[in-house]
C-alpha cells in the first residue's frame, strides 16, 4: 500500500510539472542551413511557440548571411548556433550571448520572448557573437584582439547588409572609441595587463574598442598600401583558409596574417597596441577617412581619397 502510495505522489508531481513548464517534453526544434556546402545547425528552445520560433530562423537566416559579407563563406565547414529563452522581463531582445569554441563551434543566445524580427535584426550582439568566428581564437590571452575583431564587425556588417547607414556605422564606431577612452581607470596600464585581468578588475572598454582600433587601423593600412587591392577582408579570408581549424594564439595569428599577406603589418601593431596605457587615438584615423565631428556627431565627406577609402571599408548597403 505504501508503495502504491508513493508511486501516486510521483504519478502528481509529474503531472504538476506538466502543467508548470509549457513545452516540457517537447522536442527542440532543429534545422540544418547549408551555403557552399558548409552546414550550419539550429537548436531552439521549445519553450517558444511557434510564431516566435518562425522570427528566431528568420533572423538566424539573416545574421549567418550577414556574415558572408567578410570572405564570402561561413568560418567552418560545421558549426552551431542555439537559442534559448531569456526570462520574460528581460528589456533588450538579446540580454546574453556567448561562443563556445570547439571541434564544431557553437554560439549560444539567450533571447526574449517578446523579441520582434527587426529589434534582433538591429540589434548589434548577433553580429558581435558571429563575428569572433571570423579568426580561429581558441580562448586564451589576448582577449582584446579577439573582441576588437567583434566590435569592429558589429558595426560593419549591419552596414553591409542595410540594417545600419554608413553615417550610422561611423557614428557607432564614434561612441565606442569615446567609450573606450572614458573607461580610463586603468591608464598607465599596458593593454596587454588589463586584458588578462578584465573580469576580475574591469576596463571593459577600454579592451573592446582598442581591439576594434586595432582592426580599422590593420585595415586602413592594408588598403592604402595595396592601392585597394588588398584589404582586412581578404587578409581574415586567407587565415581561414589555411588555419580555420588550427588551435592558435594571437601571436600565430598575427604572424601567419603577415606572412600570407606578404606584408609587415599585423605583428607589429599588435605589438603597439598591447603595449599602449590608454585608449589609442582614433582623430587622425577619422580625419583620413573624411570623417569630422561636431558636438558628438559625425558628418562624412561625400568627395575625396579619405572618402572613397571609407566607402570601401563599410560597403553600405541602401537602406
Amino acid at each position: 500500500m505504501r508503495l502504491q502510495l508513493h508511486r501516486c505522489v510521483a504519478l502528481l508531481a509529474l503531472l504538476l510539472l506538466l502543467v508548470a513548464k509549457p513545452g516540457w517534453g517537447q522536442q527542440d526544434y532543429r534545422e540544418t542551413l547549408f551555403d557552399d556546402g558548409r552546414k550550419l545547425r539550429l537548436d531552439i528552445s521549445s519553450e517558444f511557440v511557434p510564431r516566435q520560433r518562425d522570427n528566431l530562423v528568420a533572423w538566424i537566416n539573416f545574421i549567418s548571411k550577414a556574415l558572408l559579407e567578410v570572405y564570402g563563406h561561413w568560418p567552418r565547414q560545421q558549426w552551431q548556433i542555439s537559442v534559448l529563452p531569456a526570462a520574460a522581463a528581460a528589456s533588450d531582445p538579446i540580454p546574453w550571448a556567448q561562443v563556445h569554441r570547439g571541434n564544431i563551434d557553437r554560439v549560444e543566445f539567450f533571447i526574449a520572448p517578446h523579441a520582434t524580427l527587426t529589434a534582433l535584426k538591429q540589434d548589434w550582439t548577433g553580429y558581435h557573437e558571429l563575428a569572433h568566428l571570423l579568426i580561429p581564437y581558441r580562448g586564451w590571452g589576448d582577449t582584446w584582439f579577439s573582441e576588437g575583431v567583434a566590435s569592429f564587425y558589429q558595426n560593419i556588417l549591419p552596414a553591409r547588409v542595410g540594417i545600419l547607414s554608413e553615417q550610422q556605422a561611423w557614428q557607432n564606431l564614434y561612441d565606442g572609441f569615446l567609450r573606450g577612452v572614458s573607461d580610463s581607470q586603468f591608464n598607465g596600464q599596458p593593454l596587454s595587463r588589463v586584458s588578462d585581468s578584465m573580469r576580475a578588475e574591469g576596463g571593459f572598454m577600454r579592451v573592446y574598442w582598442s581591439g576594434a582600433w586595432y582592426f580599422l587601423a590593420a585595415d586602413i593600412r592594408l588598403r592604402q598600401q595595396s592601392a585597394g587591392s588588398t584589404s582586412l577582408d581578404q587578409a581574415l579570408g586567407k587565415l581561414n583558409d589555411c588555419c580555420a581549424d588550427e588551435r592558435l594564439s594571437v601571436p600565430e595569428m598575427v604572424n601567419k596574417l603577415d606572412e600570407l599577406n606578404q606584408v609587415l603589418l599585423f605583428a607589429p601593431l599588435y605589438e603597439q597596441v598591447r603595449a599602449s596605457t590608454a585608449m589609442p587615438p582614433f582623430e587622425r584615423i577619422f580625419a583620413s577617412l573624411g570623417i569630422t565631428v561636431a558636438d558628438g556627431a559625425v558628418t562624412l565627406q561625400q568627395e575625396g581619397p579619405g572618402a572613397r577609402l571609407r566607402r570601401q571599408i563599410v560597403k553600405p548597403k541602401p537602406l
